[in-house]
């Protein structure tokens, strides 16, 4: 079945609220959740370049709306494979320091089969990057910064997510993304 963008944005905050916060994913998550500043673009393209081409429209669209802090650019139809995601990312990286954002803004990487490498892809610890759908979220690197100097040593936070993430189970983390497509309210 395929959601309309407004489905896919709502499951997609969902999916931020009852688990990248719920679960301190990333402890500087609900701060802008509560602030409404997270925005959610919803790309339907079936082709890589035109994915490339709306990154960059996003970053521009960023630097006009100074308000927003971050945007989450979500592919429902595009790299159902995460190797081809990856080699998006690798581009579009490539494309942002090629265009002089490389110090401005920075990628967090999410895919519903998301794998580290070395990692088994049952291993719960790869939940802390998989996501309802492919995305790529932009973020503003002068507000990572600023987080960073306030949050202190932010290299526990993957060990603090691996441990958490075994803690509670491939299943249980799988439950939990699963429940961010459910239509139901919260």
């Amino acid at each position: 079945m395929q959601y309309s963008d407004e489905v896919v944005a709502q499951q997609t905050l969902k999916w931020v609220r009852n688990f990248i916060v719920a679960h301190n994913v990333c402890p500087f998550a609900q701060r802008e959740v509560e602030r409404d500043s997270i925005r959610v673009e919803v790309v339907r393209s079936k082709k890589l370049e035109v994915a490339l081409e709306e990154l960059m429209a996003e970053v521009q669209w960023l630097d006009e709306h100074p308000e927003t802090e971050t945007t989450l650019l979500v592919f429902p139809t595009l790299f159902k494979h995460f190797e081809h995601y990856l080699d998006y990312v690798e581009l579009a990286e490539s494309i942002l320091a090629e265009q002089g954002y490389e110090g401005i803004y920075q990628l967090a990487t999410f895919h519903p089969d998301y794998c580290f490498e070395d990692a088994d892809p049952d291993d719960a610890s790869n939940y802390t990057n998989r996501s309802p759908y492919a995305m790529v979220h932009l973020l503003r690197e002068a507000s990572v910064e600023k987080a960073i100097e306030f949050y202190g040593d932010t290299s526990v936070i993957p060990e603090r997510n691996i441990e958490h993430l075994n803690t509670i189970g491939s299943e249980e983390a799988e439950r939990c993304l699963q429940k961010a497509l459910n239509q139901e309210a919260d």
